[in-house]
């Protein structure tokens, strides 16, 4: 089944995002987010495979009032299953994530992943006490997605299957100081 294209739905989650904080997953999931718009409220992972959720998580923890979303990839978080229960155990109200699922490990080959066989991280976000989950195939329902990401109902969990279609890459600067510095400017911090 094709799924609707990544760049769609991923422009149409951070349209008015107002005060949502965005942590990306390594690879498609930062070229995507780049290619809807570079915003100094995204941070972007380029390494720690695996480690989006726990970022989301801990950023959740320290800014309770805004919507924090971790846009991810299938393949990233497989290797990250045990973030879900300790997300789900901590149960921040404003923290969302959402994996571009194409069943593939885009980064590396596209060799299938885990979910094109079967493995269903909409029901393992569920099953970790998540505030929400879904499956979502249609793009239609991305901007009721969007809603619910805002409205603070979380933890929440959307696996969104898109189409297997490699796309350009769209990349935003690698120098993690200067994301860092940007990020935390973001937020009214100091970047020293």
């Amino acid at each position: 089944m094709r799924g609707p294209d990544r760049r769609v739905v991923v422009a149409r989650l951070l349209e008015e995002r107002g005060a949502l904080l965005l942590v990306t997953g390594l690879g498609s999931p930062t070229y995507d987010a780049a290619a809807a718009g570079d915003h100094d409220a995204n941070f972007y992972l380029w390494g720690a495979m695996g480690g989006a959720a726990m970022i989301g998580l801990g950023l959740a923890i320290a800014q309770p009032s805004r919507p924090v979303l971790v846009l991810t990839g299938d393949g990233e978080q497989l290797m990250g299953l045990g973030a879900l229960a300790t997300i789900g155990a901590r149960g921040p109200r404003n923290l969302s994530i959402v994996v571009l699922d194409n069943g593939l490990y885009g980064e590396t080959g596209m060799q299938p992943s885990h979910t094109s066989l079967g493995v269903g991280l909409a029901a393992i976000a569920s099953a970790a006490s998540f505030g929400w989950s879904e499956e979502v195939s249609d793009l239609a329902a991305i901007g009721a997605l969007r809603a619910r990401i805002h409205r603070l109902e979380g933890p929440g969990f959307a696996a969104v299957h898109i189409a297997r279609d490699e796309v350009p890459r769209v990349m935003p600067t690698r120098d993690g100081v200067a994301l860092k510095n940007r990020f935390r400017a973001a937020l009214g911090l100091a970047t020293n």
